[in-house]
């Protein structure tokens, strides 16, 4: 199996994928420091467990994107969108029971930010595995 065979190719719209996928990654770090209330609510005043445990796992996540994308290795971004993919399923209803924010603004901001770009990029990123496999070089 040779290494450079699963070099992505990188256009407009799959960097618009993936910028989606990454953004939130650094966003919500960075809210739970400056913001705690934001994600333990209206009485906390310092970051909890569970808040440092989310900035972990998303910066650990949004790390490991930067360096998928600079090694522009197909099955690693195809993983870690998958991962994205499973924590945005567990965390948009997590964010709706422990906010209770808008219901309808919270499905809309997921679909179009998370789960479609990541459908998109799985979508793109298996076609490109299968054409790498077959021997085609793209």
């Amino acid at each position: 199996m040779n290494e450079g065979n699963y070099i992505t190719k990188f256009n407009w719209w799959f960097s618009l994928v993936l910028f989606l996928l990454i953004w939130p990654m650094f966003v919500g770090p960075y809210i739970a420091f400056t913001n705690p209330t934001f994600f333990g609510g209206p009485d906390i005043s310092e970051m909890t467990l569970s808040s440092t445990l989310y900035v972990a796992r998303n910066l650990a996540v949004g790390l490991s994107f930067l360096v998928a994308i600079y090694l522009r290795n197909s099955p690693m971004l195809f993983i870690l969108i998958v991962i994205r993919l499973i924590t945005d399923l567990i965390d948009a209803p997590a964010f709706y029971i422990f906010n209770e924010s808008n219901l309808i603004g919270l499905i809309i901001i997921f679909i179009l930010l998370c789960y479609l770009p990541a459908i998109i990029g799985l979508r793109y990123l298996w076609k490109q595995m299968k054409l790498n496999n077959s021997g085609n070089v793209i």
